[in-house]
């Protein structure tokens, strides 16, 4: 064997062990950045030898061309569906028939989560991937091979002694975690949002360019098989499902084995007590007969084993009717209809309000007072209106709708503001980061001056990549706006040390929490001493810090640095009119009414005029008009985490070179650099034909190009 056979047959052991480890062992072997290079490594390998490239190769999961459609695959074995039960009874009754038609007093039973994504089936020949489908109708399904060649959980080559065709059924779902990371990068670059990680899960494999397949966070889970030939079944199924373990494929950690009855509904509770934790979407459990001989004994009924059955949870959508829709003002100023609903059980929690999102959700739901809607209700995620009822729809005398469509108001209702359309609002997430949420929302113009955004401001402003006060948390803010310590943000620099204790103890003794030490005379301050030091520390910053906290629509940290470039100083933005910011580099018309709007309004100019006599200091230059380099001219766009140095290196490093670094992925993009993880950008930039670099190139450029 050559040097290179031999470096890329160790390169695939290697990389198939990380993956099987990952997905079926949940026992990770090295860190992604080895697995990426590792990877690299043998791709390189592979394009210098294209006679070492092999069908099971890991490279292969990258995604191959476009397809021109689907192939139709006729199920040698139909996959079958499963009855259902929705009640203990019903179960019962599955039971006794069992008893009573094998004589057997309560028999074992394999039981496992009824996966909410979509079914497939695998072949291999000789231990080899040769063909994926999915479910259809039964009889006849598509043939999504190459996309299934993208999921790492699914094996390219059995491990140990394979037979010669082995057909494995199983499930293709999103976790919720990449459901929801997903769905965050879209919203970030503006790309369509998927509705569920079950919808996410089917049309990720039905996407025409497997690229595009590759880019989305889907899984596997084993559960049954096809048909088999020179292999020799276990006597039960779950020593099948073990064995499904032995050839790499990953099988649910919650499969296990009941006894009768009182086994089953054991099992049925526990897996429901632990629904909303599980890392995936279920909507019940599956049982069934754990020893083969007697499948076989029991056979089936129509398109359904009599050995198994679908135990369901109950209903996660209901039926009830709309009372009121009011409008809330959130802390973004993105104004939502709520629907107050005649008050009904989902999922066993009494529901009176569900949110109507946005604008463009309303139009598309068109849902009115009186009208009998669907409320959906998944784990702790607010109620939502699924969809109305048309054919229940009041109607008056004249077979008229007796309601108007709903209409947004042309003011906040929380400070009088004029409201707008607009395609983003800002939101904060979860853990505290700044992100911009997709929509047709309706948005209260009043900024800084209005209320029910003053704590979204607040936060904005005291984040890490805008004034950066360190310490200053949503708890924090929440508690110095409620007590009214602080109506903008200029206010936070005209705080004591005897104005955060009292807030301090105020909002203890609100919330029921005062500590035993407080209550015994004993006041910590170092906090609050800390906190003003921090407040104190961030009155010297940038100016492109500045533009970006003082939080105007549509400016993000690379708008921001533009601008501060281009102007050099704050005042000249702030007097600039919308034909001046158009020349800016990346200024477009909507961006350049949101700035020159912002600065219009006399409530945020006496912010800004707040803040210098609060000692906020940023530092000023000379106008910066074009910038100069090999890359001069030239859009790019970061996604992904990159090894070797930091996105903000990188983005310093490209704009010294003359690139203009952009958050968002279009026509005009020159170039994405896609690091670790990218996600919906990169997938963007393949279906618009961006040219993508990796680290690799990027590193090549950047050491072949050094910045003077």
């Amino acid at each position: 064997m050559t040097a290179p056979a031999a470096r890329a047959a160790q390169l695939r052991r290697l990389l198939d062990e990380a993956n099987h480890r990952y997905h079926v062992l949940d026992d990770p072997a090295i860190p992604d950045a080895e697995y990426d290079a590792l990877l690299r490594e043998l791709q390189a390998i592979e394009l210098a030898h294209p006679d070492l490239a092999s069908a099971d190769s890991p490279t292969q999961r990258v995604g191959a061309g476009v397809l021109p459609g689907f192939a139709e695959v006729v199920h040698e074995q139909p996959m079958l569906s499963l009855n259902n039960a929705f009640s203990d009874e019903e179960v019962a009754e599955f039971v006794q028939r069992i008893e009573k038609q094998l004589g057997v007093a309560e028999p074992e039973f394999s039981v496992e989560p009824k996966l909410d994504g979509l079914a497939i089936s695998l072949r291999y020949e000789q231990g080899l991937f040769v063909r994926g489908a999915t479910r259809g109708d039964g009889a006849t399904g598509e043939d999504v091979t190459q996309n299934l060649r993208t999921l790492k959980a699914i094996p390219l080559r059995l491990r140990g002694q394979a037979p010669p065709v082995l057909e494995v059924r199983g499930e293709v779902y999103m976790p919720r975690a990449g459901f929801e990371a997903y769905n965050a990068r879209m919203r970030e670059t503006g790309g369509k949002v998927l509705a569920n990680p079950r919808n996410g899960a089917a049309g990720s494999l039905r996407q025409l360019d497997p690229r595009l397949a590759a880019a989305r966070p889907l899984a596997f889970y084993a559960y049954g098989l096809g048909v088999t030939d020179g292999w020799t079944l276990p006597a039960r199924h779950s020593q099948m499902l073990q064995a499904l373990r032995g050839f790499g494929f990953p099988v649910s950690p919650e499969v296990s084995v009941a006894r009768g009855l009182g086994g089953l509904l054991e099992y049925y509770a526990a897996i429901g007590a632990r629904r909303d934790a599980l890392a995936y979407d279920i909507d019940g459990v599956v049982y069934k007969l754990d020893h083969h001989d007697q499948q076989k004994a029991m056979g089936f009924v129509s398109r359904a084993p009599r050995w198994a059955i679908a135990h369901k949870f109950p209903a996660q959508e209901q039926l009830t009717t709309v009372e009121a829709i009011e409008v809330q003002v959130g802390r973004t100023g993105a104004l939502t209809p709520v629907a107050r609903l005649a008050p009904v059980q989902v999922a066993g929690v009494v529901v009176t309000n569900a949110t109507l999102h946005n604008a463009d959700q309303i139009a598309r739901l068109d849902v009115r007072v009186g009208d009998t809607v669907i409320v959906r209700r998944a784990g702790d995620v607010i109620p939502e209106v699924v969809r109305v009822v048309a054919e229940k729809r009041p109607l008056d005398a004249h077979g008229r709708p007796l309601h108007a469509p709903f209409e947004f108001p042309s003011t906040c209702p929380a400070c009088g503001s004029p409201t707008e359309a607009v395609r983003k609002v800002l939101k904060q997430t979860k853990a505290g980061g700044i992100e911009y949420a997709e929509g047709a929302a309706i948005v209260c113009t009043g900024g800084l001056f209005c209320p029910a955004q003053r704590k979204q401001a607040v936060i904005h402003f005291a984040s890490r990549r805008a004034m950066d006060i360190e310490g200053l948390g949503e708890s924090l803010v929440e508690a110095l706006v409620d007590f009214d310590y602080v109506r903008t943000v200029a206010d936070l620099y005209a705080l004591g040390l005897d104005d955060f204790l009292a807030m301090r103890r105020r909002a203890d003794e609100r919330d029921g929490t005062v500590p035993e030490t407080v209550k015994a005379g004993k006041v910590a301050t170092k906090w609050a001493e800390n906190l003003i030091e921090a407040i104190a520390a961030s009155q010297a910053t940038s100016l492109e810090r500045l533009l970006f906290a003082l939080g105007i629509r549509d400016v993000g940290e690379s708008t921001a640095r533009t601008l501060a470039r281009h102007f050099g100083a704050l005042q000249p933005i702030m007097d600039a009119d919308e034909a001046t910011l158009c020349e800016v580099p990346d200024v477009g018309p909507v961006v350049a009414r949101r700035i020159a709007g912002f600065f219009a309004e006399p409530h945020n100019r006496e912010v800004v005029e707040a803040l210098r006599k609060a000692g906020v200091r940023w530092t000023e230059g000379a106008p910066q008009r074009s910038a100069q380099g090999p890359l001069a001219g030239q859009t790019v766009v970061l996604t992904g985490a990159l090894a070797v140095m930091g996105r903000d290196e990188a983005g310093d490093r490209l704009q010294a070179l003359g690139a203009k670094v952009s958050g968002s992925v279009s026509k005009k993009t020159s170039f994405v650099v896609a690091g670790e993880a990218a996600g919906s950008k990169l997938e963007k930039a393949l279906a618009l034909g961006v040219e993508v670099w990796d680290e690799a190139r990027l590193l090549d450029f950047l050491n072949s190009h050094p910045a003077g």
